[in-house]
């Protein structure tokens, strides 16, 4: 079973229907997936905040192995903090901050090309420059060898995905995606 978590923002509809999991906030749902999916909309400490009870038992699924995607907010989540959200801590799982885009419009709607800049499994039978849909105002910066994809915007490059061993995580919606998302959705799925 493909756990999404709810946190009680955003649509899930399209997740759960592109990787044919269950949305759930129950604890021992979460913690008896074989998979586990963190999207997320909203404001970094916010979500940090509702995410609390669930934090320990995902990342217990983390370290177990567990085939894990972090989606939008998801990846953000993932590292030590976020301008957003001064003095809230992430879930420190890579590290490295998040900051707001600048120089550019914000946030960044639309649809945007990723540039594979190393192989993952997440992306197989994707095409190098292939299109995503895209609705942010902040980015990860990595201080570490994580980065799997990127993406231009304006006069900006942004990391877009990032990928260490059973981790992964897309700065796009890939449910909103169309062939390319589903073919993500897909490839996460068959892990």
């Amino acid at each position: 079973m493909i756990a999404i978590v709810d946190l009680g923002i955003g649509n899930l509809a399209n997740v759960r229907k592109a990787l044919k999991g269950e949305i759930t906030d129950d604890p021992y749902r979460i913690e008896k997936a074989e998979k586990i999916v963190l999207p997320g909309v909203g404001n970094f400490g916010a979500v940090m905040d509702k995410l609390e009870p669930l934090k320990d038992i995902i990342l217990e699924g983390i370290r177990e192995g567990k085939p894990f995607l972090g989606i939008c907010l998801g990846l953000q989540l993932l590292f030590e903090e976020s301008e957003e959200s001064p003095g809230r801590k992430g879930l420190g799982v890579f590290r490295g901050k998040v900051v707001r885009l600048r120089g550019v419009r914000t946030p960044h709607i639309g649809w945007n090309q990723v540039w594979i800049k190393r192989s993952c499994p997440l992306f197989e039978g994707v095409k190098n420059g292939a299109y995503f849909y895209f609705v942010h105002s902040y980015h990860a910066i990595p201080e570490e060898d994580i980065v799997v994809g990127v993406t231009d915007y304006g006069n900006i490059e942004f990391v877009s995905a990032v990928c260490r061993d059973n981790i992964y995580a897309v700065q796009f919606h890939p449910e909103k995606s169309s062939r390319n998302g589903l073919i993500v959705m897909k490839n996460f799925r068959g892990m």
